[in-house]
């Protein structure tokens, strides 16, 4: 073996011990142990980051309300909103209730907003069935009638209501010394044959509410059933429209115009209100029929999607809604009742928009055991026989 001179063998070791002071010590690490049980080399270790407290996700500054064509508020309400909470409020329309619903359902991982308005009670029990919305227990419910209240769970709140009934041109029939109707009975006498126009309520809310009435009145057993009266409806030769806008502006009488030639149309007990408000009258052309059992009392909610980023925004959207700022913003623009007590309706829906006494109403559960077989058998009566 060769020697390695005794200098050489004193600088190789010094220069070494140098070299490593300057390095600095190092921290060794512990062999990790992966999942299939073999180690691995330790990783290196990084360099440390200058410590800094967490920051917290800045508040939302918008929020979308998802809601059907009919929705109407004032900007200026609107408005109050924003200056209030520094948060802007996005309406994004998706249809009628069922179309809105269906839209809802298709994209509920994906939600095309944070808040619903417009899901009625004859949506009702579907739109819970999907898991749609989150509970949320706004102080307001406090202000709002029990009655009205159809989500133990507040997934969906009560924001407004509603009568749909008939209404009939006053003029029409005073001009040929007819009465009126008062009863949805009466629609199948002779002297009515042609003068009434309904709603497919396969695709239209106010249809799918007088087919309940419909349902409700004759029941499907006994001699006359439902059935027999949607036959006799249509043997009296009744329109059925695809919407309400069709039925009431198209071949309704009176209806704000009044270029068709039907004198009853399916529509609501504030319509006549409506026509005052619109046209600038002393007093309203149309009225409704308010007796008992003739007209349906519809609901409508609002709720927050349970998949929303934005609870906290939605929380203050819901609140505003059911607040009586809001509320009292609903009778003329949405033409509808104000769910919350507190709230005055105005001076001319106490004037003009009567109250129909004992109107249908069915539970959640007894719409969703018959919704779909009840639509069914309507198309196949009054469209296809």
């Amino acid at each position: 073996m060769k020697r390695i001179p005794f200098i050489i063998l004193t600088l190789t070791i010094a220069l070494m011990l140098t070299a490593c002071a300057s390095e600095g010590p190092k921290a060794s690490a512990p062999m990790r142990i992966e999942e299939s049980g073999q180690p691995t080399p330790p990783k290196a270790t990084p360099e440390p980051m200058p410590t800094q407290a967490p920051t917290k996700a800045p508040p939302s500054t918008e929020v979308t309300l998802v809601t059907h064509d009919s929705f109407d508020a004032s900007e200026e309400v609107l408005q109050t909103f924003t200056e209030e909470t520094g948060i802007k409020i996005n309406i994004l329309k998706a249809g009628d209730a069922g179309e809105m619903l269906n839209t809802l359902l298709l994209s509920k991982d994906a939600p095309l907003g944070d808040v619903v308005f417009g899901i009625d009670n004859t949506f009702l029990s579907r739109a819970l069935a999907g898991d749609l919305f989150a509970p949320y227990a706004s102080p307001h419910l406090a202000d709002i009638p029990d009655r009205f209240k159809l989500d133990p769970e507040n997934r969906l709140l009560p924001m407004d209501y509603g009568y749909v009934t008939l209404n009939y041109d006053i003029q029409w029939f005073e001009e040929r010394g007819i009465a009126p109707p008062a009863d949805i009975e009466d629609l199948l006498k002779p002297e009515y044959k042609g003068l009434t126009v309904v709603e497919n309520p396969a695709s239209s809310s106010p249809g799918l509410a007088f087919m309940f009435v419909t349902a409700w009145r004759f029941g499907d057993k006994g001699e006359y059933t439902f059935l027999d009266y949607w036959r006799d409806l249509k043997g009296n030769d009744v329109l059925v429209t695809d919407g309400w806008s069709d039925a009431y502006f198209g071949q309704f009488t009176a209806g704000s115009g009044g270029e068709g030639d039907r004198p009853i149309v399916v529509s609501y007990a504030t319509s006549p209100a409506a026509e005052v408000f619109f046209n600038n009258l002393p007093e309203p052309p149309t009225a409704s029929v308010n007796t008992p059992g003739n007209s349906f009392e519809q609901i409508e909610f609002v709720g927050v999607l349970a998949n929303s980023p934005n609870w906290e925004a939605a929380h203050k959207l819901v609140d505003f809604l059911l607040s009586p700022a809001f509320q009292e913003d609903i009778p003329t623009h949405m033409w509808v009742y104000p769910a919350n007590s507190k709230a005055a309706v105005g001076e001319l829906f106490e004037r003009w928009a009567d109250v129909p006494s004992q109107p249908v109403q069915l539970t959640p559960g007894e719409i969703a055991a018959n919704r779909e077989a009840w639509i069914e058998a309507w198309t196949d009566v009054m469209l296809r026989e």
